[in-house]
């Protein structure tokens, strides 16, 4: 089975108890679709849960908007990576604490250095993943794609701002074969977005006082903590 997880936000007690939670079989899968840092009380600490997952299971990890925006504040160069003039402003001081940043003699983007683990980590950061019947982005598609038929081909299409940051796209109905899955924007009331056969959303606000969420697929069973 597969296991798709919302944002974490530095909830890393949260992500423990969910983890713990799940019926886990040594076959079972991960698709997580990012948004690991900024807000909650431990980013560093989420980050080492996933890599020990990713000893024993295979996971897959997205990235979010708060990835692109931490990463191009420690200047770090890829066309993924901008708004980093953002990062502080959404909850980036609690990541920079959580690394230990601000205990640097001379705290500065230019002199600091993630673990090398993190390094491979954040690198190896991914925008979308398909699998089976389902499509797994942080955000959403774009409205531009929401006509398209052919998948792979909208996908080459789709730019990483839209897949990052897109809210326009949230339960619209598209035409591309697949469920999307993503994160990103927590309803109001910290449900899950549910709009079958076309998307849900799994950002049930776990940082702002709402659960955190995994969805097993293709049964669509939920486990929230």
């Amino acid at each position: 089975m597969l296991y798709a997880v919302g944002d974490i936000h530095g909830e890393r007690e949260r992500l423990e108890v969910l983890l713990a939670s799940l019926p886990l079989q040594p076959e079972d899968r991960f698709v997580f679709v990012g948004d690991y840092v900024d807000r909650g009380p431990d980013s560093k600490g989420v980050v080492d849960v996933l890599l020990a997952l990713a000893e024993d299971y295979d996971c897959v990890f997205l990235a979010g908007n708060h990835e692109s925006m931490f990463l191009d504040f420690l200047d770090w160069r890829n066309e993924d990576y901008f708004a980093g003039d953002a990062f502080l402003a959404n909850g980036g001081d609690r990541t920079l604490a959580s690394y230990g940043y601000f205990d640097l003699p001379d705290p500065h983007p230019s002199k600091f250095v993630l673990p090398t683990a993190h390094e491979r980590f954040f690198r190896s950061l991914r925008l979308y993943h398909r699998e089976g019947d389902y499509l797994f982005v942080h955000a959403g598609i774009g409205r531009a794609l929401l006509r398209e038929t052919d998948l792979d081909f909208a996908l080459r299409r789709a730019s990483a701002e839209d897949l990052l940051w897109d809210r326009s796209t949230l339960e619209a109905p598209h035409q591309l074969g697949v469920t999307v899955v993503y994160g990103h924007t927590p309803s109001p009331d910290f449900a899950l977005r549910w709009n079958p056969p076309f998307s849900i959303g799994i950002d049930t606000g776990a940082v702002y006082g709402g659960r955190l969420t995994a969805i097993r697929l293709p049964d669509e069973t939920v486990f929230q903590v």
